[in-house]
């Protein structure tokens, strides 16, 4: 982690946040600090590739809570932001797969994401 960089700008994608908030504050800490550290340019040691994305700048942080798992999805492909992708609880009981509709969900915003950042770009 690089402490003379500039903060990232942490951009929210979709309902992200709000899924977010609503999740317990044990999970919600764990999440922001890891969000943050990846802002810092560093990583958290619960942040790992998605399945399907290794080696593409998009990280999974999954924490538990009273025996719930809660999951964020966030990229650091762009220079300049690090962008919330989706935030969810894992429902599903079949394994530790993600479910297809939330990697649906994924690849919309990952493509929103995509898109914002190649705006910004424009008006600099």
């Amino acid at each position: 982690m690089n402490r003379n960089m500039p903060l990232k700008t942490l951009i929210w994608v979709g309902t992200c946040l709000a899924d977010l908030k609503a999740f317990p504050d044990e999970v919600k800490d764990e999440i922001g600090f890891a969000l943050h550290e990846a802002q810092m340019g560093g990583k958290s040691r619960k942040a790992k590739p998605l399945k399907g994305y290794k080696g593409s700048g998009i990280l999974e942080i999954v924490d538990s809570h009273d025996g719930n798992t809660y999951r964020a999805v966030y990229t650091i492909r762009f220079k300049e932001a690090v962008y919330a992708l989706h935030a969810f609880q894992k429902k599903s009981k079949r394994g530790i797969a993600t479910p297809k509709n939330e990697l649906d969900m994924i690849k919309r915003r990952l493509k929103a994401a995509e898109q914002i950042d190649k705006d910004q770009g424009e008006k600099t």
